[in-house]
């Protein structure tokens, strides 16, 4: 599989918990977490749709991690209850 970008589809607004400082998105905490093929020639941005199809335009790129060895899981761990059945079962094909 080609390169994985790890994208956080974010709570609304209204649903934030967090104070509303600083960047706009700071408040905003992920909701759920998908897996998206990189774009091309841009192995640091996600392609236009998740592994289960959802547009990445609104969702928001994870820090970059360095590569994982082998079994271990894509997503970050604190984010585990959070992952994306579809790309998480894409994933382990």
């Amino acid at each position: 599989m080609s390169e994985i970008v790890v994208v956080y589809e974010l709570e609304q607004p209204g649903a934030a918990r967090a104070p509303a400082a600083g960047p706009p998105d700071a408040e905003r905490l992920p909701r759920r977490v998908h897996a998206a093929p990189a774009a091309p020639d841009r192995p640091d941005a996600a392609g236009p749709r998740t592994l289960c199809g959802k547009d990445t335009f609104a969702m928001t790129k994870a820090p970059r991690s360095p590569s994982r060895p082998p079994g271990e899981p894509w997503y970050p761990a604190a984010y585990a209850s959070l992952v994306c059945p579809d790309c998480d079962a894409v994933m382990e094909v």
